[in-house]
């Protein structure tokens, strides 16, 4: 994903340069200052990731900010009319995004389900208004549960046992959560976002065990690495 990310940037930073460098020799006259030319910083990144990165609906939200913001300041939309579209057509987002999750199942939430059923127990980390660090060198983990709420909560994996797929349930309200993962593991993310994210910075293993992370975010976000 790093590969295609930097494709991507380099071949938007090769046409800019063209652009500029075509105008000072006047043989084209494109207006690249053009009203709202400053929405492209956040469309663009938001464009990019939505092909590179492996969580959409932050990029999807973003993008389709900088999109009316771009319409406003083109006068094709009144700011006024901003808040009336823009509100609705995040809720939709998040909507669909949920249905999505609901209809084709949640691994995390099932994993976590079944640890309980069976009597096990999961991981518990809670940060409100303060921080939290939890190391699980040498322990068997299966399943955790982490909370974010206006404050931070730190999860080191790095030398933890995982021997089978594995689930964490992660919350991060007006917050922070940092995932430390072994190498060896895969990671899949579903999630939940308004004004956050979920950032998986792992690298895919084959035949490998994969923990399931299932995230919802309010402006917070949830790191792994």
């Amino acid at each position: 994903m790093k590969k295609v990310s930097s494709v991507i940037w380099g071949i938007v930073l090769i046409i800019a340069g063209a652009l500029f460098a075509l105008n000072a020799l006047n043989i084209t006259n494109i207006d690249i200052f053009f009203d709202g030319w400053w929405t492209l910083f956040i469309i663009i990144p938001c464009a990019v990731g939505l092909f590179t990165e492996r969580e959409k609906t932050g990029n999807i939200i973003g993008a389709a900010i900088g999109v009316f913001l771009l319409l406003c300041c083109q006068d094709i939309l009144s700011f006024s009319m901003l808040w009336k579209l823009l509100v609705p057509a995040i809720i939709v987002i998040v909507g669909l995004k949920m249905v999505f999750n609901g209809l084709f199942g949640n691994k995390a939430n099932e994993i976590i389900a079944k640890i309980k059923q069976d009597g096990g127990e999961t991981k518990v980390g809670c940060a409100t208004f303060s921080g939290c660090e939890l190391n699980y060198d040498g322990e068997v983990f299966e399943g955790a549960e982490l909370t974010a709420v206006f404050g931070g909560v730190d999860c080191n994996l790095k030398n933890a046992i995982i021997e089978k797929d594995c689930a964490i349930q992660v919350t991060a309200i007006f917050g922070g959560v940092d995932i430390l993962v072994p190498d060896n593991v895969n990671v899949k993310v579903s999630s939940n976002c308004i004004f956050g994210g979920i950032s998986n910075k792992t690298a895919v293993h084959k035949e490998a065990p994969t923990i399931y992370v299932s995230g919802t975010c309010m402006f917070g976000g949830v790191e792994i690495k």
